[in-house]
């Protein structure tokens, strides 16, 4: 079965979009260009009879840089502060986009509450059921501003974590994570060069949770660690799970049209039970071919050099016959002159 065809037909979609995704890296502010273009690509998905669930990052960054702070806040008041200035002007954004093709948006704060506890979590997946029939677009983000790390609940951490949360509420079959990594790698790419891509996980295993590494951005929570954990609950609720670069925001399209873009993680339900499937070592063959093309060139440049060498020979021998041949020629004439 080819599982990356199979995601052509996914019907309920959770897309998480990171905040180094909506903003530009130098200022904090938002990408209004991409913003608009991935609210075009929610709007075409609709229209293809998918249901579409948003999970956004962005709402502490765009606070923080409204408030005029240039890194993220270790205080959590002043992160709460910054949460509750930014989400209002990022769901200012979506609205204002999403009207301009008649849509309808909802927005969604919630708590790690509202998952674990099972009268909340009922509630909540009723609203969610609700939205869908009115054909309503939910704009989902942790309520940050009263969130907080109790004992009985504790609070989700990072977006990855809670859409893979609210997948498993709604009975998803498919979440996309897009953040600023092309996907799982056996291995840091950034410190080593022979790390190999990972294509498709059909296991999550103590070896494939160690390849987790640190948040990637100053503007985000999550790095790899926080999506292998989003991986298992996902999976473990019926869900595959893609994670993609999303700079280039049309990688969604090229994710549900089934091609083979960034990491996808099948679901225990998905009847998969191969191994891992890696790239090849690109980089070890690249520095391999790299050698072979240099011992070439070398062998090649000391062929040119013999062959040069013993094409020189030639020409000074036959130089020094042909001068010898014309002395005694000289010399015998010469005696014979003399002679008459």
């Amino acid at each position: 079965m080819d599982f990356r065809q199979a995601l052509k037909e996914k019907k309920k979609i959770v897309i998480k979009i990171g905040t180094s995704t909506i903003t530009y890296p130098e200022t904090g502010n938002i990408n209004l260009d991409k913003l608009e273009k991935f609210v075009r690509i929610l709007i075409n998905l609709r229209n293809k009879g998918k249901e579409v669930i948003v999970v956004s990052s962005g709402a502490v960054g765009i606070g923080r840089n409204v408030l005029g702070y240039t890194s993220r806040p270790k205080e959590k008041d002043v992160r709460q502060a910054c949460a509750a200035v930014g989400q209002g002007r990022l769901m200012m954004m979506y609205e204002k986009l999403f009207a301009e093709y008649s849509q309808l948006t909802a927005q969604v704060l919630l708590t790690k509450e509202s998952i674990t506890n099972e009268a909340c979590a009922a509630n909540a997946r009723n609203t969610f059921d609700r939205l869908a029939a009115m054909h309503v677009v939910p704009i989902v983000n942790e309520n940050d501003a009263i969130s907080v790390d109790e004992e009985l609940y504790g609070n989700f951490g990072d977006n990855d974590t809670m859409a893979a949360h609210v997948a498993s509420l709604v009975g998803a079959d498919l979440l996309i994570l897009m953040s600023d990594i092309e996907g799982l790698y056996t291995d840091d790419p950034k410190q080593n060069p022979c790390a190999r891509f990972v294509h498709t996980v059909g296991r999550i295993d103590s070896e494939l949770e160690r390849m987790g590494k640190g948040a990637g951005t100053s503007m985000g929570t999550g790095g790899m660690a926080t999506k292998i954990e989003a991986a298992k609950i996902a999976t473990d609720a019926g869900a595959d799970m893609v994670i993609a670069n999303g700079d280039n925001i049309y990688t969604i399209n090229d994710i549900m049209a089934g091609k083979k873009i960034g990491t996808l993680f099948l679901s225990r339900d998905s009847g998969y039970t191969g191994g891992n499937e890696l790239a090849p070592e690109r980089e070890q063959y690249r520095r391999q071919a790299k050698r072979m093309k240099k011992e070439a060139t070398r062998k090649e440049a000391v062929r040119r050099d013999v062959s040069e060498k013993n094409r020189s020979d030639r020409v000074s021998s036959d130089k020094s016959k042909s001068t010898r041949q014309t002395e005694w020629g000289g010399q015998y004439y010469g005696l014979r002159a003399g002679n008459w």
